[in-house]
């Protein structure tokens, strides 16, 4: 069994879509896959939530959600806040290892040093304990580099292998620093980016969706997202974008 963490720098990066992607390109390579969600918050009883999303958009039905909180705050805050049990990660990481699929994806909540309780437990001690790499899913624009620099010293710091990164929702019309952050964001990891999946993404369906997520995720996550390829056109738009910017003139 393989077990995959997500993450993301922030809240709202589009971690489900990316969760979503994962799992619909090794359900279409045939792997039995599970995705887990540790702790849902932001969402009452009966409502629908990330793991609804990821059913839709992925048809995966093996989905397991092991806490859920109405406030939309971080685990451990929103369990205090409804006097309910913070999540236990000890035993959703024994829940874990006993899930016997090819593949396990688990999705965190916000970032990767969110709290879960209130002895400070987080996503990246469970990444940790399970021995899992973790994907990390980004912004574009502004803010990004620090942002993805402080989550990957986190990591490394804590001995976690990074997946990838990918960024989770591009811009239809992407500005002159989503276009310049894609080679920095390179440069940070280390290595090329594992994906990048066009905003919106989370209202296709069905196939619509696999075909986005074919495109937009590299081999090694199922699809054919080809990095460099797309490093060298956003070059290009930005080259093009810096010409217009006017400059003062020299003496």
């Amino acid at each position: 069994m393989s077990v995959l963490v997500v993450t993301g720098t922030d809240t709202g990066v589009g971690k489900t879509v990316t969760t979503a992607a994962v799992a619909a390109l090794a359900r279409a390579r045939g792997a039995s896959v599970a995705v887990v969600k540790p702790a849902q918050t932001g969402a009452r009883p009966g409502m629908a939530g990330d793991l609804d999303e990821i059913r839709r958009l992925a048809g995966i039905t093996d989905v397991h959600e092991y806490a859920r909180y109405a406030a939309a705050l971080a685990p451990a805050a929103a369990a205090r806040l409804a006097g309910l049990p913070p999540p236990d990660l000890v035993a959703c990481a024994e829940r874990i290892r006993a899930l016997d699929r090819d593949l396990v994806i688990v999705e965190g909540a916000g970032g990767l040093l969110v709290r879960y309780d209130d002895d400070g437990a987080t996503l990246a001690d469970l990444a940790h304990s399970l021995k899992a790499a973790v994907l990390v899913t980004v912004r574009p624009g502004l803010g990004t580099l620090n942002h993805t620099a402080l989550t990957l010293e986190a990591m490394a710091g804590r001995g976690i292998d990074l997946a990838g990164i990918v960024i989770g929702a591009w811009p239809r019309r992407p500005l002159l620093d989503d276009l310049c952050n894609v080679r920095d964001l390179e440069t940070i990891a280390a290595r090329p980016l594992s994906g990048v999946l066009p905003e919106r993404s989370g209202r296709l369906d069905g196939a619509e969706f696999l075909l986005a997520a074919r495109a937009g995720l590299a081999p090694h996550l199922g699809g054919v997202f080809d990095p460099a390829a797309f490093r060298e056109d956003c070059r290009t738009r930005a080259q093009t974008y810096g010409e217009l910017i006017p400059r003062e003139d020299k003496p």
